[in-house]
C-alpha cells in the first residue's frame, strides 16, 4: 500500500494502467482523451507519480523501449490501491473559471476590452459544445455500444456548455457589450 492516500493524478494513472502495460508518454495521450475535457494532467505530474508509485511498489517499471521510454505496469498492491480509491466518498468539486475572475474585477478594465474578452471565451464554449455534439454523435453511431460511463460524462460536459453559454446570453450589457439582454442570439 501507499505511504500516502492517493490523490486523483495517481488514481487515475492507476485506472489507466488497468488497461494494459504503458509509458509515461501513453499515460498522458491517454489521460488527454478519456479526461481531458474535465481533469487535467500535466506530463511533469506523471512522471512524478509514476516515480512515487514505483516506489511504494504500485507500478512495476518494464525494460526501456524505443526511445528510451520505459513502460509500467500496474502490480496488485495497485490494483488494491486503486480499488481502495475509487470506492472512496469523491471530493467536492472546486470551480475555477479564470474569466469569472477577470469579471470579478471588470471594472478596472476598459468596456470594449472586457466584452472583447467575454466574446472570445463565449465562441469558446460555442466551439467546445458542437465538439462535444460531434463526440456524442460519433459515439452513437459506432457499430460498438456506447461505454454508459463515457457517456454519462460527455452528458455533462454537453449540459455545462449549454448551460455556460445560458449564462453569457444573461449577462449584463455592460460585461457582454452589445444588446440589451434577451437579444442576444443563443447558439
Amino acid at each position: 500500500m501507499p505511504d500516502r492516500p492517493l490523490n486523483p493524478t495517481a488514481a487515475s494513472l492507476l485506472g489507466f494502467l488497468h488497461y494494459g502495460s504503458m509509458t509515461g508518454w501513453d499515460l498522458v495521450a491517454t489521460a488527454q482523451t478519456v479526461i481531458g475535457n474535465y481533469w487535467t494532467l500535466t506530463q511533469s505530474q506523471v512522471y512524478r507519480e509514476l516515480a512515487a508509485m514505483a516506489g511504494s511498489g504500485l507500478v512495476e517499471e518494464g525494460e526501456r523501449g524505443r526511445r528510451d521510454r520505459k513502460p509500467y505496469s500496474l502490480t496488485d498492491a495497485g490494483r488494491a490501491a486503486f480499488a481502495e480509491w475509487v470506492r472512496r466518498e469523491p471530493g467536492s468539486e472546486t470551480i475555477r473559471f479564470p474569466l469569472l475572475l477577470t469579471i470579478a474585477f471588470g471594472r478596472h478594465l476598459p468596456p470594449e476590452l472586457l466584452a472583447e474578452i467575454v466574446a472570445r471565451h463565449r465562441d469558446a464554449h460555442r466551439e467546445q459544445l458542437a465538439r462535444y455534439e460531434q463526440m456524442r454523435s460519433a459515439a452513437l453511431g459506432a457499430a460498438d455500444e456506447p461505454d454508459a460511463h463515457g457517456m454519462a460524462t460527455l452528458d455533462f460536459g454537453l449540459h455545462y456548455e449549454r448551460a455556460v453559454l445560458d449564462w453569457f446570453d444573461q449577462l449584463p450589457v455592460e460585461i457582454r457589450g452589445g444588446e440589451p439582454a434577451g437579444q442576444v442570439d443563443s447558439a
